[in-house]
């Protein structure tokens, strides 16, 4: 199974405040325990939602929205794409993790939908399309 693992911004990630080097080093050796473990696909950390943009969507109208963004506990201030057994083994993974901020800090793991979830409602056109793109995106 696939997730992704989400570090939550704080106060601090908000405000580009960078981690200490210890806390780079920490988190360099995790990483490379997860490569090691062969669970790790991807991973970085995010700037602050002030150097960011969301496109808000209303049937065929889109607007763009600047940062900041409001509510600096519900963003994200970077993230991990793993490949685990289950849940227990991504939960176990990030109990191993450094503290990602300098203070109180949260990380949120939530499964990724694998086209097999789709299955009742999925063709076999839509998959073989979505088997092409994903398989393009990835030699990138």
């Amino acid at each position: 199974m696939r997730v992704m693992v989400m570090v939550k911004a704080t106060k601090d990630s908000e405000e580009g405040i960078l981690p200490s080097t210890e806390l780079l080093e920490a988190m360099g050796k995790f990483n490379q325990e997860l490569i090691n473990a062969g669970i790790m696909l991807a991973g970085d950390g995010l700037k602050p939602s002030k150097q960011g943009k969301r496109v808000a969507f209303d049937g065929a109208n889109r607007t763009v929205l600047d940062g900041p963004f409001a509510e600096t506990r519900e963003l994200v201030a970077g993230f991990w794409l793993w490949q685990v057994k289950d849940m227990a083994e991504a939960l176990a993974w990030v109990k191993r993790c450094p503290n990602p901020m300098p203070g109180p800090s949260e990380i949120e793991i939530r499964p990724i939908y694998e086209m097999a979830d789709f299955a009742e409602t999925l063709t076999p056109e839509v998959a073989e399309l979505h088997d092409r793109n994903r398989e393009k995106a990835t030699r990138r």
